[in-house]
Formats: structure tokens, sequence, C-alpha cells
């Protein structure tokens, strides 16, 4: 998911999606840990994703703290 399709996101649903996208790297690393997951490179791919979406919230609540 890009940054610019993030940044348009409420804070709600930046906050749930943080949220599911934590779920899934719990997921992937018991798969991970487990010898399960095809591809690690996935783990990569979420933690990246996850990591857009927290700078994108933070940067909401840093215009909201300014205002």
């Amino acid at each position: 998911m890009k940054f610019s399709e993030v940044k348009d996101l409420s804070k709600v649903e930046l906050v749930k999606r943080i949220n599911e996208k934590k779920n899934e790297m719990f997921q992937l690393k018991m798969k991970h840990s487990l010898g399960l997951l095809a591809n690690p490179l996935s783990i990569r791919n979420e933690r990246r994703e996850m990591a857009v979406m927290m700078t994108a919230l933070n940067q909401k609540n840093a215009e909201t703290k300014e205002s």
C-alpha cells in the first residue's frame, strides 16, 4: 500500500488497519518459526506497510496538535 493511498484514511481507519497488520505479523512470525511460511519476505513487506500506516497516523496527530 502506498503512502498516497494511506494518507487519505481517517485516524480511526488507520488505527484499525495497524492493529490488523500487527495481528498478521504475529501470524506470519508464528508460521515462520514453525517452518510453514512459504515466503519469508512477506514478513518484511507487512512490517513496511505497517510503518507507512504508522507514519501517516503520526503526521495526522502532529497536525491536530499544531492546530
